[in-house]
């Protein structure tokens, strides 16, 4: 696979011009920078003279609009004035939460430690249900209007068009490819069709362990990048793991916190297969799309073997046979 297409997004992104955006929002940098694990925005600690280092996110060109960015910090800021532990923007004098610098568009964090949750026993499944529940109960009282929806369009089918489009998979597999992405698409589709008409609520989008980090105190949320809106269960399923017998004593605990703040419904339940075989398809998608930022091809090597698509292929096989299977409630 070429790299191909206009300057790489954060080209022009260097040391000097992080410490000189934050300098130029009133923070005094003391010159330490240390560059944290993100490949769709460039996020970094910086050390701040006499303070406690700071977050500072740059958002990648071109992904989001003002607006919905904006979208995001607000409904980040509604759920901690309610009290939910999420890691929300630090507002201006003038209240504003969406900095630029030199055509760079950026946040500022306050830094909140923590360590991957384990959701190992009864007791923290049933925090972090609570924690969902409220999270969820304040997200249904508003709407995104910005931000786009978790459904089998805008996951799936833009992403099965863009693969082919771009003819990045070996040509020995793009009729496999093809005709099973179709197949699982139908499918995908059918079953959404099945869960019938759930509300898409605001969510937090991307709720998976590296997303939510556990202190003494319980959980916190940080990165909200990919607020959408879509069926609550969206916001759970990444939350479990292991054999389907295990997965429903974890999805049973976490419902049990979860309703005690919020009402679920358990046709939702249906969707999970639909919403991992979806976030199979967008992640190949997602990477492809990024190719020409050099951060991509360091961090993926593998993406453009002829190896990587057997094993996708084959991934979205085992989808096919999960997707047959009855739900987990």
């Amino acid at each position: 696979m070429q790299e191909t297409g206009p300057e790489p997004p954060y080209a022009q992104l260097t040391p000097e011009l992080i410490l000189q955006a934050l300098e130029s929002v009133g923070f005094g940098c003391d010159g330490h920078l240390l560059a944290l694990n993100s490949y769709e925005n460039r996020v970094y600690q910086v050390g701040i003279e006499d303070a406690t280092p700071v977050i500072v996110k740059f958002y990648r060109p071109e992904r989001w609009s003002d607006a919905a960015i904006l979208e995001e910090h607000a409904f980040a800021l509604e759920l901690a004035e309610h009290e939910i532990p999420v890691v929300a923007p630090l507002r201006a004098d003038d209240g504003a939460t969406l900095r630029q610098f030199n055509g760079f568009r950026f946040a500022v964090y306050p830094r909140c430690g923590g360590r991957w949750p384990d959701l190992e026993t009864r007791e923290q499944r049933l925090q972090m249900g609570r924690f969902l529940g409220r999270l969820h109960a304040v997200a249904s009282t508003g709407r995104f209007r910005y931000r786009g929806r978790i459904d089998c369009e805008s996951l799936g089918t833009s992403a099965r068009e863009f693969l082919l489009r771009q003819a990045l998979i070996p040509d020995y597999l793009q009729e496999a490819y093809a005709s099973l992405s179709t197949e699982l698409l139908e499918t995908v589709q059918a079953r959404f069709e099945a869960a019938g008409a759930l509300p898409n609520i605001r969510l937090h989008g991307d709720c998976h362990p590296g997303n939510i980090l556990w202190t003494d105190s319980g959980p916190h949320f940080v990165d909200l990048d990919d607020s959408r809106s879509g069926p609550a269960i969206q916001d759970i399923w990444m939350l479990l793991s292991g054999e389907v017998a295990e997965m429903h004593v974890q999805l049973e605990q976490l419902l049990e916190g979860y309703q005690t703040f919020f009402d679920f419904d358990p046709a939702s339940v249906l969707l999970i297969e639909s919403l991992r075989t979806l976030r199979i398809m967008n992640y190949a998608a997602w990477i492809a799309r990024r190719w020409s930022d050099p951060a991509f091809p360091k961090a993926f090597p593998w993406f453009d073997s002829p190896r990587y698509w057997e094993e996708h292929i084959l991934s979205l096989r085992e989808q096919a046979a999960a997707l047959q299977q009855p739900a987990l409630l």
